[in-house]
């Protein structure tokens, strides 16, 4: 099964940053969207921000606008997002997830309607 990889995740202070990359060894990232996710315990997904394909339009969630960026790595097949200006209530898993269809509107905030995703990796943001 196809499968995304996340790394980058890590501990910081608030206000400090962190930048996460999102890979595959099978998908050509840049024939995807790419949205990233995050979760804590106790609370639903919450959606990031959606890449569309071969750098179309993105998508941000009001929550991280001006202080997350997202770019594509075609060298390196990655996907990136740089996070700046932490706060703690940006800590959780963040996910990563494929789509060939793209950042539709009013669905690319929904984890399930991806193709693929990643075990996610784990930010956290000390107060």
């Amino acid at each position: 099964q196809v499968q995304l990889v996340e790394s980058g995740g890590g501990a910081v202070q608030t206000g400090g940053s962190l930048r996460l990359s999102c890979g595959s060894s099978e998908l050509l990232m840049d024939d995807y969207a790419i949205g990233w996710f995050r979760q804590v315990p106790g609370k639903e997904r919450e959606a990031v921000v959606c890449l569309s394909r071969h750098n179309g339009r993105t998508y941000y969630a009001e929550s991280v606008k001006g202080r997350f960026t997202v770019s594509r790595d075609n060298d390196r097949n990655t996907v990136d997002l740089q996070m700046n200006s932490l706060k703690p209530e940006d800590a959780g898993v963040y996910n990563c997830a494929a789509d060939d269809l793209g950042c539709r509107p009013n669905i690319w905030y929904y984890y399930d309607t991806y193709d693929y995703g990643g075990p996610g990796t784990q930010v956290i943001v000390s107060s």
